[in-house]
């Protein structure tokens, strides 16, 4: 018996599906302070303006917001917006930055999720969606929601 799902979900950059196509994703560790690990633990993370970019060599996860808490940040000074490393190996860097340079995709941070009591965060090569793309995203979606509620309403009355 497994006393741990594989990944436990910390948040979700829910924007990021709404806002681009997500052609392929990766796990990646992060280089984090020992107060972002405790500030993300209690769930103190926002990840919705964050972007990866590629600058002295390696990836950097940009923009996620992780708010101190007070109890565990009095010796430090912390900064809730730090680029923050992420950790891949050179066969998965060197893939992504072909496609990122020369195909031009976006890298985002999608998730943020535990993983054997380690945080992770998975990242996903991302292209940008038109503005009509949004919208046939939203009609399939709603279009799904009254599949479903016809077919609840037609069970129960059977």
């Amino acid at each position: 018996m497994q006393r741990n799902p594989p990944h436990m979900s910390i948040i979700q950059n829910r924007k990021a599906f709404h806002d681009y196509f997500i052609e392929e994703k990766l796990e990646a560790g992060l280089v984090l302070e020992g107060w972002e690990v405790k500030a993300i633990r209690a769930g103190r993370v926002q990840l919705k303006e964050s972007y990866v970019d590629w600058k002295n060599g390696a990836f950097w996860l940009i923009g996620c917001h992780i708010t101190p808490l007070q109890s565990a940040s009095t010796h430090v000074n912390p900064d809730p917006v730090r680029p923050r490393k992420l950790l891949m190996s050179q066969e998965q860097i060197n893939r992504f930055i072909g496609k990122v340079e020369r195909a031009g995709y976006t890298m985002m941070a999608l998730d943020l999720h535990y993983t054997k009591g380690n945080v992770k965060a998975e990242v996903g090569l991302a292209k940008g969606k038109k503005l009509h793309d949004k919208r046939d995203t939203e009609k399939d979606r709603e279009w799904q929601r009254e599949k479903q509620r016809v077919m609840k309403n037609q069970r129960g009355a059977a």
